[in-house]
């Protein structure tokens, strides 16, 4: 298994209805998207401060059914048109399971 973890933070100005269209769309993926195992998002609890303010765990067979993904046409769609009109900063890590 390959685990792709990305932590979002959004920019002031981001609105409730950004957000929920972000969500909406990260909620349609899997289904367009077969190469995706699992597939978990949320926006942070702010138990602690200083934390990025969302969070997307996805899981994917191996390397190469991540790179499907991380290619997909819907996927880089998202990112273009919902995601990066509101994002501030991003860090992301992969790794084997």
């Amino acid at each position: 298994m390959f685990r792709h973890v990305v932590l979002l933070r959004w920019t002031p100005d981001a609105t409730p209805e950004q957000l929920a269209h972000v969500e909406s769309g990260l909620a349609a993926l899997p289904s367009l998207i077969p190469e995706i195992r699992d597939y978990k998002f949320g926006a942070d609890a702010h138990v602690n401060e200083g934390n990025f303010d969302f969070a997307i765990v996805a899981d994917f067979d191996d390397v190469d059914t991540y790179l499907v993904y991380r290619d997909h046409p819907d996927h880089v769609a998202l990112i273009t048109d919902r995601l990066r009109p509101i994002l501030a900063e991003r860090v992301a890590v992969q790794h084997e399971l």
